[in-house]
């Protein structure tokens, strides 16, 4: 089954100040978006980082994304009063995600999505339960293309 291609998209990394925790990824010369932007229906104002610039018009280099949560009571920040600042998840690019989701659960897999939903940026994504991921919080999204 080919589901691809399939491609490291962005690691979420839950912090509570946006500007606070670009500090280090602007130092080291990743590119920060133009403009953040909040994802009501999950509590969460987003702020993404290139590691380097596109190459070409389908090129869309692995990202970092810093999350803060809207309020206490949403997904980020309870992670956030669980687990402290850090990593929350790593998103995978593919190119067919309702095959892909479909062929997970098929073979037993546990999401939180079973189907797509609006994530940032108008993307298609959805999550996988970290209890079929070894622990990891995976989310996907789907290739523009």
């Amino acid at each position: 089954m080919n589901f691809g291609p399939i491609h490291i998209d962005h690691i979420g990394i839950a912090t509570n100040d946006l500007d606070e925790a670009s500090l280090f990824w602007n130092l080291i010369g990743l590119e920060m978006a133009a403009n953040d932007e909040t994802v009501a229906d999950q509590g969460v104002t987003t702020r993404f980082f290139s590691t380097s610039s596109p190459q070409g018009e389908h090129d869309h280099p692995p990202m970092v994304e810093l999350l803060e949560p809207t309020g206490p009571n949403t997904p980020i920040g309870k992670f956030l009063d669980k687990r402290g600042p850090g990593v929350q998840q790593v998103c995978f690019r593919v190119g067919d995600l309702q095959g892909l989701i479909g062929h997970l659960m098929a073979n037993g897999i546990v999401m939180i999505d079973e189907t797509p939903r609006l994530g940032a940026g108008g993307k298609q994504i959805a999550f996988v339960h970290p209890k079929s991921t070894g622990g990891v919080l995976v989310e996907l999204t789907e290739s523009n293309h």
